[in-house]
């Protein structure tokens, strides 16, 4: 098939399917020796599949690769997988938490609000445009943004 059907039955886009060609969580097709477009394999569809269910956990690209290395060693132990598996766990639940704590700030900073006054006297607005010493207390963008979100 062709990498337009492949798209179509993926639902990811072409551009998307090349990406993985070439962060390699995708093999590289054969090709038509009369057009040169590349001909995908119903092997390529499953690779897709299991990729999107794999994103659909926030898995990384090194995580998939990882399952997928394991994976193509059938006869293999499954201990790399659980191991991929144990630490992505650890990971989100570590983000759990840091949204936990960006939770409580925001409700904190919300607190500051008073819809009925003007801009100008808006204690978000206030609180946001602390100098840096007076505002130890609001979580530092650069250091708690959360990787991923958004």
């Amino acid at each position: 098939m062709k990498i337009g059907e492949l798209a179509r039955k993926t639902g990811y886009s072409v551009e998307t399917i090349r990406y993985y060609e070439k962060k390699g969580l995708l093999p590289a097709p054969l090709r038509n020796f009369e057009n040169n477009y590349r001909q995908y394999s119903s092997a390529h569809l499953e690779k897709l599949l299991f990729i999107r269910r794999c994103r659909s956990l926030d898995m990384t690209h090194e995580e998939i690769l990882s399952l997928q290395r394991s994976i193509d060693i059938p006869n293999s132990q499954c201990g790399p997988i659980d191991e991929v598996i144990r630490t992505h766990l650890l990971h989100v639940q570590q983000r759990i938490q840091e949204l936990l704590t960006l939770e409580t700030q925001l409700k904190e900073l919300r607190d500051y609000c008073n819809s009925d006054r003007k801009v100008n006297e808006c204690g978000i607005v206030k609180k946001l445009t602390l100098s840096e010493k007076n505002s130890a207390t609001l979580y530092s963008l650069e250091k708690g943004h959360l990787k991923g979100s958004h």
